[in-house]
Formats: C-alpha cells, structure tokens, sequence
C-alpha cells in the first residue's frame, strides 16, 4: 500500500530569521567552539570515517516528517561532526536536511555529511503511523496514556470548550480535540497498546519505487537505505529492479535488516548478489538491533551488540561496512569495548583465534564501521526544541543562543563517543 503523508512544505513560509548583534556575537562562540573540538575529527570524508570505525549516522526517522524539526536536527547534528542524515524519502523532508545541513555550513565551513533517504520492500516497523482517531469519542476521565508515552510528541489531546452551562454559572467539561500529528508520528508504535478504549490504530505502507527512483537523481541525495525482513528476496529483488539506473547516483546503498538467525548470513549474500551487478557505490549492512527504542533505556543496546558480535565473526558474510542500529544510545560505545569491536581490526594469525588492534595500528578497514543513533539522538535535541518552541513557536534554532548551544552540546556528548572528542572541553561549556 503506497500512501504519502503532508509535509509542511516550506520552512520560510512559516519562520521569519531574526538577525541582531547578541546573536552575530554568540555565532562567533559557536563557531570557535566547532573549530576547536570537531573540525579537527571530521576532515576525513565519511567513506573515510566508515573505514576508521568512526562513522555516525543520524537517523531522523523513515516516517519522521516535521520539516521544522528536521531541518533544526540536520543543523545541530552536522555541527556535531555526523557522517550521514537519513531520513524519510519525501522531496519536503530532504530538503528541511540539506537546509539544516547549509545552515550549518555557513556557520562553521564543515564538510557536508551524506544525506540518505530510507524506503522499505515490504511492510516495516519503520513505514507506519498511528491512524488519526477523534478525540472526542474518548471519555473525559481517560488518563490520557498514548500521550504521556510518545516519544515524539505526535498526540495532543484538549479539553474543548462546552456550551453546556451548569448551574451556578459553571459548564461541564467539552470533548477533547487534537489526536494524532501525522507528520510527528513515526511509527513506534507504543500508543496502541497502551489504549485503554482500543481507540488507536497504525496504517502501513510501502514507498513507491518509481518515486524514489525519481527522487534519488537530486543531486542533494547520496545515499539510500533499504529496510527487509531479510526473508522474502522477492521483494527485494522487485525494489531492486524498480530502481533500476537512480542507483549510479549514489554513493552508498544501506541494506537495514533484523537478526534472522541462521537465515541471516545466507540471506545477506542473497541480497548481495541481486545487487553486486549494479552496485558501483559503498555498500554497508545496518544491523537493527531493537528498532525504535533507543530513547527507553540504557539496556536496549544490548541486541544491536549481540547481532554485531556474531555478525562480525561471521566469514562466510557478504561484502560491505557494518553499522549498528536499533536500540542504539550513550551506552552503545561502552558495550562494544567490552566486546573489544571499537575501532578495531581482525588481524589473522597462524593459529586459530584471532588478534584485535586498533585501526590506527594498521591499515585494515575497522570491522565495525560505526554507529546509527535515531530515537536517542532525537530525544535529547528534541527536548530542547520542545522547549524552545514552548517558549517561542516555530524557530530556526539558532536564532535563540541558549537553546542552541545547550541542544549544541547534547549532540556533542553523543557524537563524541564515536568520534572521541574531548570530554573535558564539552564540559567546560557553559549557559
């Protein structure tokens, strides 16, 4: 089922930029501050970053479209030093990134990180939404759960205004308005559950090949990431094909699948070789751990961790980087130390096991290429530009300083524990 929902098309027909001299003075410390702690790790292209080990890629979310956010995450994230934006193949929603991804270039001249678009070959967790439902059938007591457990901000419920009067001058209390923000949602699907009236429902769809197809011969776009269940090569090759020559375009195609088992290996070389006769790009495997639930907690990690482990001790795997996804968060780095996979390479020796060594021992290619971040890098922006917006509506974030530089900073902490920025100068910065 091929369905597109509304983007708010143009971020300049709803923000008006503000320019004064408090804000020219706070750019000048923005930009002294990413001289300092990022352009020194980000001067190597992002094929060299996917080398290294050190690669960062910010997921806005496949079905993520609220162009305003978008385009305030792009900028922040690109300040951070990321290596790739991949967001949903909508022409409004790549444009709110490269929009983002120039802002930030004209405040700190950064190399621009890839911008990939994300489609699926079947029916995905990634490609749904929370199906608009009217509020007003919900009784006036209800708690109200689908709105307290987004993590998007993507339902809104209020009391309407009754024109019933009671007596003593009062009125009864008027249905609720709002429900679902479609462009917000992007599909994780806990507001369904959580319903106590089963007043919620989630609508699937695929993106259509000829458009994406279309859309990926922008010269804005780099990149692009197929989600599969990895158990239907059908449809996967049918995608394929529906591409056909959008792919010599790109520099990197993405295959985005779920731990199948012992199906897993067989079906990445299955995909492999639908692909190798036309690939002439980078391709990476993005290993998905536990989709959507990186912003939950610090133990979600653990089955992007687990997949990688087994993943790269495979040798009978296809060619291509691998990047963890799904669940991935701050505690993401720390687990793959321990399981001595940060940066490092396998050297083969004469006996049987194997010798790790960091990449800047030898001239290997890291084994882990680097790290996604998706509901976790969103949620800890997101909650500055949830204030901010509070505060002032729609805004290009960097019209307000404060709000910048902390949203600056969050970013910052995150990305720097791929791209081992130093901590202590993160930590000197104050509001």
């Amino acid at each position: 089922m091929a369905l597109s929902f509304p983007c708010k098309a143009s971020l300049n027909q709803h923000i008006q930029v503000k320019v004064n001299s408090s804000n020219n003075k706070y750019l000048q410390n923005i930009k002294n501050l990413t001289k300092t702690l990022t352009l020194p790790s980000i001067s190597s292209s992002p094929h060299e970053s996917l080398q290294k080990g050190n690669w960062v890629k910010l997921i806005c979310g496949a079905s993520f479209e609220d162009v305003v956010d978008i385009r305030n995450l792009s900028l922040v994230y690109t300040l951070a030093g990321v290596d790739c934006i991949d967001c949903a193949a909508d022409a409004s929603v790549v444009s709110a990134v490269n929009e983002g991804i120039e802002a930030a270039r004209e405040i700190v001249p950064l190399r621009r990180p890839w911008v990939m678009i994300s489609v699926n070959d079947d029916e995905d967790l990634h490609f749904r939404k929370a199906e608009k439902f009217d509020p007003s059938d919900c009784p006036l007591d209800c708690s109200r759960p689908c709105e307290v457990v987004c993590p998007a901000n993507a339902i809104s419920l209020v009391e309407g205004k009754s024109t019933v009067e009671l007596p003593h001058g009062t009125r009864s209390p008027g249905a609720l308005k709002g429900g679902v923000i479609t462009e917000r949602c992007y599909g994780c699907g806990r507001c369904f559950p959580v319903c106590p009236y089963d007043k919620i429902s989630m609508v699937t769809y695929v993106r259509n090949a000829t458009a994406t197809a279309e859309l990926l011969k922008r010269d804005d776009i780099d990149a692009i990431e197929i989600h599969t269940s990895g158990r239907q090569s059908d449809f996967f090759r049918e995608l394929w094909n529906g591409l056909g020559d959008a792919i010599r375009y790109l520099k990197l195609v993405a295959i985005s699948l779920p731990d199948i088992g012992d199906s897993t290996i067989s079906s990445m070389n299955t995909m492999y070789s639908i692909m190798e006769p036309q690939l002439d790009c980078y391709n990476l495997w993005q290993l998905d751990g536990r989709p959507m639930s990186g912003d939950i907690g610090r133990g979600t990690t653990r089955e992007a961790i687990a997949f990688t482990v087994r993943l790269a001790a495979a040798k009978d795997r296809p060619h291509g980087f691998l990047q963890l996804a799904g669940g991935t968060n701050a505690h993401t780095v720390n687990g793959l130390k321990k399981e001595g996979l940060f940066q490092t390479v396998s050297i083969s020796s004469n006996s049987k096991d194997q010798t790790l060594l960091p990449y800047s021992s030898c001239s290997a290619q890291a084994l882990i290429a680097g790290i996604a971040y998706g509901g976790y890098a969103r949620k800890i922006v997101g909650r500055v530009l949830s204030r901010m917006e509070s505060k002032q509506g729609i805004a290009h974030i960097e019209e307000y300083p404060h709000h910048f530089l902390e949203a600056l900073t969050e970013a910052l902490s995150l990305v720097g524990t791929v791209k081992s920025y130093d901590p202590s100068l993160i930590s000197q910065i104050c509001f």
